[in-house]
């Protein structure tokens, strides 16, 4: 199983509701929660899960898509939306670029992230290391 991600339950699909951001945080917390036994550590992916999607949420157009997966030595969740929502003075798109703390977060917390960024959508994703087995 290595190497290839298999996903943790069915794709959420958001529309940027305040309730729902709550709810797929919770989500992404259980899920973790299936291979992941340490408080510390779903704290830490709830709360990157939490700033992915509120990045989303403010930034992003159309729907969200959240996706959680694992490979049996990593947790990623990704965090998919339509693109860079742009205001009418901002031609270039910048405003996309998150300028509160979530990226800040991933970046202290997560074992490797990355943004991707096209016209069509944008990807955030990040990693964090599983626990190795006991011993």
């Amino acid at each position: 199983m290595t190497g290839v991600m298999q996903l943790l339950g069915d794709e959420l699909v958001l529309t940027g509701g305040r309730t729902e951001g709550q709810a797929a945080r919770r989500t992404v917390r259980e899920r973790a929660a299936k291979l992941i036994d340490d408080p510390s550590l779903l704290d830490d992916v709830e709360l990157m899960g939490a700033e992915a999607i509120a990045n989303a949420v403010l930034h992003g157009t159309g729907p969200i898509r959240v996706r959680i997966a694992a490979d049996g030595k990593r947790l990623r969740v990704a965090v998919r939306d339509g693109g860079p929502a742009r205001h009418p003075d901002d031609e270039q798109g910048t405003d996309r670029i998150d300028h509160g703390r979530g990226l800040g977060v991933i970046d202290v917390l997560a074992a490797e992230w990355g943004l991707e960024q096209s016209p069509t959508g944008t990807h955030l994703w990040f990693d964090v290391d599983l626990p190795g087995p006991p011993g």
